[in-house]
């Protein structure tokens, strides 16, 4: 539809024009002494359109003619710039194939590109980001062949030119990059500094909160590191799997690190009621509590929520869980057997009869409150299905105590021959 109304217009002029030259007899006389001419008004239009078509196309010649040398100044700046930029992504390309040697060498000519075009003036807008980028690259190459004093010199380059207006985000990244260099070198005291001079954005995203991980596990600050390890988990910086396993761990070096109960009460305040509530995590705070000669009744407080879920859920907790649950508070029932306690035990083997480790618990605690028939009972039938060498080992120690106590040396004797025997195995 357009390309007919073009058609139309354009027929519609030549209709104007024809009728313009076929009706006009007008004459233009131009008088040259002693010379006359006469010249038809249509030539005259004819000729001066002809004579500014003609100085038209002069004056885009003599343009054309002296824009030449600018235009061929401007093509050898594209034609560096473009070398330059291949030369980068050689780099680049060079860095991430394990050619350090090349990559750095590349790195390097960039820089000797873009200080060419700076000192004939001719740089562009994105010039200091160059040269911090080609700077940072050939500190990275560095670093990895392991020449520490080329590195230094080049991300010093690259940090002093980071503070340039054309560089704005750039030093954030050199910042971090010189804290993991420092981790990598072990040099706790050169991350530290590199770290404080982090921005407090930039200190809390992922990539720092890692850094600060390892940060405050190489320097020791086992809160640090688990305050950390809570926020990347909370930024689902890792798996579900693996943060918990990281928690579980840093909370484990926390409460190993406690040399007093006042201390060990206060890493266990700090814990949050999902990591009390790991079976681990709970036993060994007991554990440490006992050693320390902490109050049993804390320590049993403590175990509490993790007896809860195995006895709701059976299948909570695994073996070696269990197992070290039943150790924990056989160690508690060391000095005194709490009632309560005792009450919970015995609901416990009854509602799982065929827990083997759940029945030797209760003779143990009935064991501790003097009842040494039912204790004995209890153990015996527990003995063949224990499958863990140091409750088998316990169970024979306290029959052989049991019946040393009823004075059959004979049975007591041959008690002690098998957990004599056990020891032998497990030292083998």
């Amino acid at each position: 539809m357009r390309v007919a109304l073009w058609f139309l217009g354009l027929f519609g002029v030549a209709v104007l024009l024809a009728l313009f030259v076929s009706n006009n007899s007008g004459t233009i006389t131009v008088f040259w002494p002693p010379h006359r001419v006469d010249l038809s008004l249509n030539m005259v239009v004819v000729l001066l359109g002809l004579l500014f078509l003609l100085l038209h196309l002069a004056l885009r010649a003599l343009a054309a003619l002296f824009a030449l040398p600018g235009q061929a100044h401007s093509w050898r700046v594209r034609h560096q710039e473009q070398a330059m930029h291949a030369t980068l992504l050689d780099a680049m390309s060079h860095f991430v194939a394990g050619r350090f040697l090349r990559a750095r060498k590349s790195a390097l000519e960039v820089l000797s590109r873009e200080a060419a075009l700076a000192r004939s003036g001719d740089a562009g807008s994105a010039a200091v980001r160059l040269r911090v980028m080609a700077s940072l690259l050939a500190a990275e190459s560095s670093q990895a062949l392991q020449d520490k004093t080329a590195r230094d010199v080049h991300f010093q380059q690259a940090l002093a030119q980071s503070a340039s207006l054309g560089a704005t985000g750039i030093r954030e990244g050199l910042l971090l990059r010189a804290v993991r260099w420092s981790l990598r070198d072990r040099d706790a005291v050169a991350a530290q500094d590199w770290f404080a001079q982090l921005p407090q954005g930039v200190a809390r995203r992922t990539l720092a909160l890692r850094l600060r991980l390892k940060l405050a596990r190489l320097t020791g600050q086992s809160g640090l590191a688990l305050d950390t390890a809570r926020l990347l988990v909370k930024h689902r910086a890792f798996s579900e799997d693996s943060g918990c396993g990281l928690v579980r761990a840093l909370a484990l070096e926390n409460i190993q690190a406690a040399r007093d109960t006042e201390q060990l009460q206060r890493v266990w305040h700090k814990l949050e009621s999902a990591e009390q509530s790991m079976p681990e995590v709970a036993c060994l705070a007991v554990e440490r509590c006992l050693l320390l000669g902490g109050d049993q009744a804390t320590a049993l407080v403590w175990l509490l929520p993790v007896w809860e879920r195995m006895v709701k859920a059976p299948d909570a907790l695994n073996q070696n869980q269990k197992i070290s649950l039943v150790r924990v508070l056989e160690a508690a029932f060391s000095d005194t057997v709490d009632t309560v306690w005792l009450s919970r035990i015995e609901q416990a083997q009854m509602a799982q009869p065929g827990d083997a480790a759940l029945q030797y618990l209760a003779g143990v605690a009935c064991l501790h409150l003097a009842l040494w028939g039912k204790a004995q009972q209890l153990i015996r039938q527990a003995l063949p299905r224990l499958n863990n060498h140091r409750l088998v080992a316990s169970a024979w120690l306290m029959l052989a105590d049991l019946a040393q106590r009823q004075g059959d040396t004979a049975q007591a004797s041959a008690a002690w021959q098998q957990a004599a025997q056990l020891a032998l195995r497990q030292d083998d």
